[in-house]
Formats: C-alpha cells, sequence, structure tokens
C-alpha cells in the first residue's frame, strides 16, 4: 500500500535524531513492502528530501529566519513564549492544510495515517478529501491530557477529528481512556517500540562498587527529574552510587542548580545529547534504569514511556513511577518496580531495594525484557500495524 504519514516533525538530516520511534516504524513499514512517505513541517526554510530512503514532503509557513515553531521543541513549549509563535500556529495551520490537500491532488494514497491530531487533523482531512483515503490518527498522549486539563475549547475538534477518523490508535490503555472520555469509540493500541531494538544478550552486572543509576528523556516537568535528584541524595549517605542523565530540556538549569545546592556533583552527571551509540553503552552499563514520571502541572504525563522499553530490552532492572502509560510496562514486582509519584523517599527505597539484591534485579530483568519481546516487539507492532492498515482498506 501507498501510506502517507502526517507528523509534527521527522529528522532534517541524516544524523538527526528526533523521533526516532517513528523512523523506525516508517523504515519496518517500508521493507514489509509498503511505500511509505511523510508529509511534515518545513525548518528555515529546509525543502523536499529523502532521509533514510524515504520521500519527505515538507511545507513552508513562513520566512526562512522565523520558522522554528517545530523541530527543536515542542510546539506547546515554544507557544508560551509570545505572541510570535501563536502567529505561526495561525499560518501553520492554513500553509499546512493547503499543502497536504496539494500533495494528494497530485499523488494518490490508499491510507493517510496522522501522528499528533491536535492540530494535525486539519491536514489528514484535507488529505483525505483530495485523494478519498481512509484516514488513520494515532495519538501519543500528551495532546490528550493538554486537551483534558488545560485547553477545553479544543475538545469539540477533537470529537470531530476522533468522530471522523476511519480507525484510531493508542500506545497505551491511559492514553485509550483520555480519548474515550473525549468520544467513545473503538481504539487500537499500537504501542512505540525502540528505536534501540530487542537485545538476546546485554551486558552481564558489574563489580564495581559504585552503582549506575540511568535516566534518559527531555528534561521536561512531567519527567519529575527532581524527585531523581532527592532520592540519590538520600542513597548516597548509605551507598556509593552515581546518576547519569541524558537529555536535555527547558528544566536543566534548575536541575543543575537543585544538584548544586545539594552538593551531588560528583553523583550526578549530565551528558546531554548523546550519540545511540554512547545511548546503548550507557543502557548496557547502568546497574537500574529509573523513570520517575509525574502529572505535571498542566496535567500531562507519559502517554506509555519508551526509554522504559529501552532499557528493559537491555535486560535492566527499572524503577517507575505509577502514573499514565507507564503502568502497562511496569508490573510491579514483576517486569520492575512501581513507586508513587512525587515521593522521593519511596524512590530511593525501591532503587535501593534493587541495588542491593542482585536476584532481584536479574528476576526483574529478564521478566521485563520478555515483556518487551512479547508485546512491544517490532515485529508484533508492524504486524498490528499492517493488519489494520489492510482492514481499513479493504472496507473503503
Amino acid at each position: 500500500m501507498k501510506i502517507l504519514y502526517i507528523t509534527t516533525a521527522y529528522p532534517r538530516s541524516e544524523s538527526d535524531i528526533i523521533t526516532p520511534w517513528l523512523v523506525e516504524t516508517i523504515t519496518r513499514l517500508r521493507s514489509a513492502g509498503h511505500d511509505v512517505r511523510v508529509f511534515t513541517s518545513s525548518y528555515r526554510g529546509l525543502g523536499n528530501q529523502t532521509i533514510g530512503g524515504v520521500p519527505v514532503s515538507r511545507f513552508r509557513y513562513f520566512p526562512r529566519r522565523w520558522e522554528d515553531l517545530t523541530h527543536d521543541e515542542m510546539a506547546m513549549d515554544r507557544m508560551k513564549r509570545g505572541m510570535r509563535y501563536k502567529f505561526l500556529l495561525v499560518s501553520y495551520l492554513l500553509c499546512g492544510t493547503l499543502a497536504a490537500w496539494r500533495l494528494c491532488r497530485r499523488e494518490r494514497f490508499d491510507i493517510i495515517n496522522v501522528h499528533w491530531p491536535l492540530p494535525h487533523s486539519l491536514f489528514g482531512h484535507a488529505a483525505a478529501s483530495a485523494c478519498r483515503a481512509p484516514t488513520v490518527i494515532s495519538f501519543h498522549g500528551a495532546e490528550l491530557m493538554v486537551v483534558n486539563n488545560v485547553v477545553r475549547l479544543a475538545k469539540p475538534f477533537l470529537r470531530w477529528a476522533i468522530r471522523a477518523a476511519g480507525a484510531v490508535t493508542a500506545n497505551s490503555t491511559h492514553t485509550v481512556a483520555a480519548i474515550q472520555r473525549i468520544y467513545d469509540r473503538p481504539v487500537h493500541i499500537v504501542p512505540f517500540g525502540t528505536a534501540a531494538g530487542v537485545y538476546s544478550e546485554s551486558d552481564p552486572p558489574r563489580p564495581e562498587k559504585t552503582k549506575q543509576l540511568l535516566f534518559v528523556g527531555r528534561l521536561v516537568e512531567r519527567k519529575g527529574v527532581p524527585y531523581l535528584v532527592e532520592a540519590v541524595d538520600i542513597l548516597a549517605r548509605n551507598m556509593p552510587v552515581h546518576l547519569n542523565i541524558v537529555g536535555t530540556g527547558p528544566e536543566e538549569p534548575e536541575l543543575r542548580e537543585l544538584v548544586r545546592s545539594r552538593a551531588l556533583e560528583q553523583s550526578i552527571t549530565f551528558h546531554g545529547r548523546i550519540s545511540p551509540d554512547e545511548l546503548a553503552r550507557h543502557y548496557s552499563k547502568c546497574d537500574a534504569f529509573v523513570l520517575p514520571a509525574i502529572v505535571d502541572s498542566r496535567g500531562d504525563t507519559e502517554g506509555l514511556g519508551v526509554v522504559l522499553i529501552e532499557a528493559m530490552s537491555y535486560r535492566r532492572p527499572v524503577i517507575a513511577s505509577g502514573v499514565g502509560g507507564i503502568v502497562d510496562l511496569v508490573i510491579d514486582e514483576q517486569t520492575g518496580l512501581r513507586v508513587p509519584q512525587k515521593d522521593s523517599q519511596a524512590l530511593a527505597r525501591a532503587i535501593a531495594r534493587v541495588l542491593t539484591s542482585p536476584d532481584l534485579a536479574q528476576k526483574l530483568g529478564r521478566a521485563g525484557f520478555e515483556h518487551v519481546q512479547q508485546n512491544y516487539s517490532w515485529s508484533a507492532i508492524i504486524k498490528r500495524l499492517d493488519e489494520l492498515y489492510r482492514d481499513l482498506r479493504a472496507a473503503a
């Protein structure tokens, strides 16, 4: 089938590492015989490209100098910075809708798959109208939390988008529930895979005295990293432990100040953005992976937690908060340990259990790996998508 993926952003070069799970999904669908193309926004004048063999159609929406609503940062975060970005959004919506319609007047597609339906269902509707193709809209969680808790005026738009779509997918049971609070209809669960893949073996536990913890993700409020810093402060009083933080984001200055204020510079390292090979080394060498996610001040939380899938694929024990879609991945005391959100003491106790019990760490790592194999492997995900697309085309 010929499938158009509509998305906020896509890698701007072969070395750009944004949305790795989406890149991998498209790559594997193409390997399965589908002709998948991407429709997305420009960035500072960037035109149409071919990235990793995938044709990418980019639409322009503003003069080059100011064309930065997407890619470097979430558009929702950009919107907080003043009227310029609000005006950019209006231009983005108008230009994107027109460009999607024009593309699908020139080329016919069998399926239109819209990611982040708020606001991209506008693009999907225009594209589907132009080539009479059925649409799939795919939710990843964050946009639904914002709508349900902050931007309630957008609910009628999403209700229309959900009702009008040929099929709806979500990354977790948590996201399904959020969708059905807006409009009650069947939703297919198609989780993220992991760009890291699923590994048959990983490094064995190491005898080093200092235990290595790992966090990977954007440094934003919903990740709950301050609670992990506080937990490390508690742990460091009783055992040698080191936390590696991989990622950047708007919360980084405050986190660095928190580390300084607690004199934890020797116990916590900020690595920023790193290469895939470096990230693989961090996963394979850590003694435990921690995701202390919270429901943030906007009502946003983790729709799934793809970094947990990556850590589990390395057979690493994981500790995470019991919020959002994390509960699908981390089954307490089976595939990992779950703790209450915003509770540094409970987080420290759970980490200490894993670090001081090799048998528990090995059991959790093995069970987590098996859970990923059965439910989150790329073969399972691509099979679900393939069946969904074929059923939708047959019904059209």
